[in-house]
């Protein structure tokens, strides 16, 4: 978590209970100027006119609660927050069904109409508040009084069950403590796993060869539970690794700028790769045929049935002449059970 100072003074430092700096994003301040503390917001979270009893008003009629979110720029776990929690599609689907999120500026002169009604700014409302780290996620009540507060950062597994205990307003049962502890999340690993036989890094993606084979580029990223499931279950299944051999298969951490050759040649970091394809969430399975131009993407929760037939749908050609990849599982799935094999979609 981040200790209250200057954000010019935050580039160069910070502290967290749970976890290692996460890079951070820049913007435009005016002309000629960049602000390199800026962190984007998801386009999900409220555009709020800062009426916080107005905002509970509208959450409440729909079910959901509020979450306050107070940042400053150039704080780096505002940025994994924002990167390894809300970069989760898990996460940030349970966090758009049960709350309206609110981005507060600690340090902002925008006007705020606080829980008493009175005016205010983000900078006074958040010192009322007695803000003093970032991030600092205060989870509000139907009646406005804070149910959760999280001073600091929480893991990805830890901030989920948060999610869970204010979503499904457990805090009328007891405490978050004691939810938790009867939760017991599994952590993530914070490095990507590793998949043998894939392409060498620096990665030259577009200079693989004359072999023919498609490429499939798996975007991934550290803390990220579909990750680690991906690896340990889905592609360690014999089918599976049948089916690879035949394709270039390349890993692409989401978040590293590090530098790569696109398929169509170009140098790019690989962040900036993921975000000019629109990568949002981690996995996501990427192909290309030998040309470089992307023919097909999965970006759900898939288990092994759906993966091996993504693989097979690109690798046999199939969407050159099936363009619904569900037209195409279907007809497997009926084929199959016309051959006595029974299709478990979950497994």
């Amino acid at each position: 978590m981040h200790i209250v100072i200057p954000w010019l003074v935050l580039l160069l430092a910070g502290m967290s209970a749970n976890a290692a700096e996460a890079p951070v994003d820049g913007a435009a301040l005016g002309a000629g100027m960049v602000n390199p503390g800026y962190q984007e917001k998801p386009a999900w979270f409220k555009e709020s006119f800062l009426d916080i009893r107005e905002d509970i008003a509208e959450a409440t009629t729909t079910g959901r609660r509020v979450l306050l979110y107070f940042y400053q720029d150039g704080c780096p776990y505002c940025a994994k927050l924002l990167n390894d929690n809300f970069g989760n599609r898990e996460i940030a689907e349970k966090t758009q069904q049960g709350f309206d999120v609110i981005a507060i500026n600690m340090w902002g002169d925008r006007e705020v109409t606080d829980l008493q009604g009175a005016l205010t700014t983000e900078k006074a409302f958040a010192a009322a508040l007695r803000v003093q780290y970032t991030p600092t996620l205060l989870f509000l009540d139907e009646s406005g009084d804070v149910v959760l507060r999280i001073n600091g950062y929480f893991a990805p597994h830890k901030f989920a069950v948060a999610l869970d205990f204010v979503a499904g307003r457990h805090e009328r049962k007891g405490s978050f403590a004691d939810f938790f502890a009867s939760a017991s999340p599994r952590a993530a690993n914070l490095k990507l796993s590793s998949l043998p036989g894939t392409l060498a890094s620096p990665l030259k993606l577009a200079d693989r060869g004359d072999h023919g084979r498609p490429l499939l580029v798996l975007f991934e990223q550290g803390s990220c539970i579909a990750c680690d499931e991906l690896h340990s279950d889905t592609l360690s299944r014999s089918e599976l690794a049948y089916a690879l051999t035949n394709l270039d298969v390349a890993q692409v951490d989401l978040r590293s700028t590090d530098p790569l050759q696109t398929p169509d040649g170009r140098q790019l970091g690989a962040r900036d790769w993921a975000r000019e394809l629109g990568i949002q969430y981690a996995p996501s399975l990427v192909f290309f045929d030998r040309q470089g131009n992307e023919v097909f993407r999965t970006e759900a929760y898939l288990r092994a049935f759906h993966v091996h037939g993504a693989i097979d749908y690109v690798v046999s050609g199939a969407y050159r002449w099936q363009p619904s990849f569900q037209r195409f599982l279907q007809h497997r799935t009926e084929m199959l059970a016309e051959r006595g094999i029974k299709v478990d979609l979950m497994d």
